[in-house]
This record gives structure tokens, C-alpha cells and sequence, in this order.
């Protein structure tokens, strides 16, 4: 199994690929009239019908890796385990198990053991940022209220 650990960012050759693949890609993508494209492997000769949504995830992927982010793709209705979304929060398991049975985050029980959607971790991450985010400008006003933070 595959942990957020093993996730490499792309090396800055990949970066420089990526940059002139996703400026290729979305330029065809634009062309297109149907919800579906033949597309051939030159190395292989070999050409594959591929869905438009297909393409356009290709695009947000090699855009990602023309920044440096690394890339993980997993289907949201996966369900991964306690120790897994933990290492996605960053976060002890304890915590996590915390947090589970306080009602913040869903799960289901699988006999004895806890399993949560991949998709409400990352719901649950993006509202934390939001909510770190509100905080820290809610600091900064408090602040500059107070003459300490020069804007």
C-alpha cells in the first residue's frame, strides 16, 4: 500500500515536460467537438478512445507537475484506514480516533476496526485550513488594533 510518504515530487525535468504537455493538451482539448477522442501511443502504434473528463483530468495532473506538487489520485469513495488518515492530517492516531468518535469526522465500523472515506479526511483537512486561515487574519486585525503589526 502506497502512504502519503512514498508520494515523490516530480524532478525538475518532469516539472519542464509537464509545463509543455499541459500547454499542448489544453490547446487539443479546446479543439474538440465530441465527449470522446482517439488518441494514438506513437511508440506503440497502438490508438485508445478516451473520455473528454479523461483528458481534462490529464490536464489538472500535468499542471500540478509543471508546479512541483506531487500527485496522488484515489476514487472519493475509498475508504482507508485510521493509520492512513492520520499520516493525511498529520495527526496522531489517538487524535484521529478522538476526532472520529466526537462526530467531527464520519466512519464506519468493519468489526472491530474504524474505516473512513477518503474524501470526508480531506473535507475535514480543507476545513481546518479554512478555519486556521480565519484565525490567524483574526489575529493579525486584533494585532493591528492593538499597534503591535505595522500593515
Amino acid at each position: 500500500m502506497i502512504t502519503t510518504n512514498d508520494i515523490e515530487r516530480p524532478n525538475k525535468r518532469e516539472r519542464k515536460l509537464a509545463q509543455e504537455s499541459y500547454t499542448s493538451l489544453i490547446s487539443s482539448i479546446e479543439q474538440l467537438k465530441s465527449d470522446q477522442v482517439k488518441i494514438e501511443i506513437e511508440e506503440t502504434g497502438e490508438r485508445i478512445i478516451l473520455p473528454v473528463k479523461a483528458l481534462n483530468l490529464l490536464g489538472e495532473i500535468l499542471k500540478a507537475m509543471s508546479q512541483g506538487k506531487p500527485i496522488s489520485i484515489v476514487p472519493l469513495a475509498t475508504e482507508v484506514t485510521t493509520q492512513k488518515a492520520s499520516e493525511i492530517l498529520g495527526c496522531s492516531r489517538p487524535y484521529l480516533v478522538k476526532l472520529l468518535e466526537e462526530g467531527k469526522i464520519e466512519y464506519t465500523k468493519v468489526g472491530k476496526h474504524r474505516r473512513v472515506k477518503h474524501e470526508d479526511v480531506i473535507d475535514y483537512k480543507k476545513k481546518m485550513k479554512e478555519e486556521q486561515k480565519k484565525r490567524l487574519i483574526e489575529m493579525m486585525h486584533a494585532d493591528e488594533d492593538l499597534g503591535l503589526y505595522d500593515s
